[in-house]
């Protein structure tokens, strides 16, 4: 997700969401879209697919977040800034290419969608709210799944990963303070009874994903501009922790992460329309970046690839609005590179 600028802050408390203060197997026939798996770094280009949403005149812009493929193949994207009123969660056919309102309240900022291995519902990580939502697979049954505090301190939620058994793992920001490194990795189990600390000290933690066998978990710290790697056990309690990768994205910064069936990591760019792709040791494969000549789109939030293909959907917003670009990934889509 996105950190909210002080500008987009006031906003969304203007509006009443503040409390206190991101499926088809068909390709798309480009030569420059699919970089070599294991080859040099290159740079190619996603194509678009279709616009999702406008800037909205209450919040004064447009979020596109957490693509997701459901059971039916559909893509569900949510719009982190969407007033009440507005669809806050789309379902999008990327076949027909068509969308249409999946869900709509009048209190939530979701800046994460994922369905659990549990229950088969559609779970939301409400950012202002320190909440994590569910939702039945239509989009209807909206509950609270987790709020409070964890460990003494109230969450700002940003993404989420399942483990095979479906407890989560939440990227719980904290801070939007660039020399205060205050986030947290919280682990959430599955009945949303107990919530414990699984790292701490982690400067704004945005993406979270597991690794292609579920042994440990890579974190984006935004604003650190780095990727961590934490190792767990069987437990889901970490082992150990380093830094696995220092990404050089300049004015941008780390956002969404996602995982191929080979390993290969997916980091989305705060700031830039662009995503950086990495193998597992930290080698540099490839940049995609929409064409020079869509103006108006600053930042690439989160990717999903489908599950067992090659087509990657990324979300992309700016001032132009909120849309959805293609490319095709290195290796195919599993749980990991299905939003989050």
């Amino acid at each position: 997700m996105r950190r909210f600028p002080v500008r987009s802050l006031a906003v969304l408390a203007a509006v009443g969401t503040l409390a206190l203060s991101g499926c088809g197997t068909e390709t798309s026939g480009a030569a420059d879209s699919a970089p070599a798996a294991g080859g040099a770094d290159r740079t190619f280009r996603a194509h678009q697919v279709m616009q999702l949403t406008e800037v909205h005149e209450e919040t004064g812009m447009t979020l596109l977040e957490g693509p997701t493929f459901d059971r039916n193949g559909d893509l569900l994207v949510v719009d982190v800034t969407a007033p009440p009123g507005d669809p806050k969660v789309l379902r999008v056919d990327v076949r027909k290419k068509t969308s249409q309102a999946a869900h709509t309240d009048d209190r939530g900022n979701y800046t994460s969608a994922q369905t659990s291995p549990h229950d088969g519902r559609l779970y939301l990580t409400d950012y202002s709210h320190g909440e994590v939502v569910s939702l039945a697979p239509d989009g209807s049954d909206l509950r609270t799944f987790f709020s409070g505090e964890v460990d003494g301190a109230r969450m700002n939620p940003d993404d989420i990963a399942f483990d095979r058994k479906g407890n989560l793992y939440i990227s719980d920001s904290r801070s939007q303070s660039p020399g205060d490194a205050r986030g947290r990795v919280v682990r959430i189990d599955r009945d949303g009874e107990k919530a414990t600390v699984v790292a701490d000290s982690l400067a704004s933690p945005n993406g979270i994903s597991f690794d292609e066998d579920y042994q440990g978990l890579w974190v984006s710290e935004l604003t650190q501009n780095r990727i961590s790697y934490l190792r767990l056990d069987e437990e889901g309690a970490m082992t150990s922790r380093h830094t696995a990768i220092r990404v050089d994205a300049g004015i941008a910064q780390t956002d969404s992460i996602a995982v191929d069936a080979d390993g290969n990591l997916y980091q989305a760019l705060h700031g830039r329309a662009a995503m950086a792709v990495y193998s597992r040791t930290g080698e540099h494969l490839a940049t995609v970046e929409v064409p020079a000549r869509a103006e108006g789109l600053e930042s690439a939030t989160n990717v999903a690839i489908t599950p067992g293909g090659t087509k990657a959907y990324m979300t992309v917003s700016g001032p132009a609005g909120g849309y959805l670009y293609t490319f095709d990934a290195l290796a195919e889509g599993i749980r990991q590179s299905n939003g989050g």
